[in-house]
């Protein structure tokens, strides 16, 4: 019975970390059955790597294409163990496979309750995003294409003809609707920029 007992926790535990790209939390390992001395354990036997306090990874999972994004995104979890940041901005828009941008930074649009300090690299942004604005993807959820080009419009970092350029390439790509983009210019005035977006797609 105890053999079945740690077969299970060992089960539900990677098929956790799959879902988070190898990664997973004291909690969550708590969660299924592992105590902080079963971690201890598995971390000397090589069974599990400890990337950072209350952080785990199963070293046979490969590394995933976002590696840095679920990373980003387990560290900002809250008390309750939730991330909080969502992949958004110019970071989205790669995601998306939107544009050829290099962003110097990796941008995460986190609660305006967030009070953790950016890592090295990253630019944070305060804002309450609904729940319709994001979806979820591997091991990270990303700010979804209508949200991700507001964003984008929304600063200078995108040159205009370069916005133009992805308006256009979301429009083709069906990744939003020439309507909710339309609705969204006139209910927001200040969004010239998307409005010229729109006007070049034509």
């Amino acid at each position: 019975m105890a053999y079945r007992s740690t077969q299970t926790a060992r089960r539900e535990l990677s098929d956790l970390a799959l879902t988070q790209g190898g990664y997973f939390t004291a909690k969550q390992a708590t969660a299924v059955g592992y105590g902080k001395r079963h971690l201890d354990y598995h971390v000397k036997a090589g069974n599990f790597e400890r990337v950072e306090r209350g952080l785990f990874r199963l070293p046979t999972v490969a590394l995933s294409e976002h590696d840095d994004l679920i990373r980003l995104s387990l560290w900002s979890r809250g008390r309750d163990d939730q991330p909080q940041a969502v992949v958004s901005h110019e970071t989205a828009l790669g995601v998306h496979g939107l544009g050829e941008l290099l962003p110097k930074h990796t941008h995460l649009t986190v609660p305006r309750s967030f009070r953790k300090k950016a890592p090295a690299g990253c630019l944070l942004h305060k804002a309450d995003l609904a729940s319709d604005e994001a979806e979820q993807r591997e091991g990270f959820r990303v700010t979804k294409p209508l949200r991700t080009l507001v964003d984008a419009a929304g600063t200078e970092r995108v040159p205009q003809d370069q916005l133009n350029q992805i308006v256009a390439r979301a429009l083709s790509e069906g990744l939003v609707r020439r309507a909710k983009l339309d609705a969204v210019v006139r209910q927001e005035p200040s969004h010239s920029r998307l409005a010229r977006a729109l006007a070049a797609a034509g």
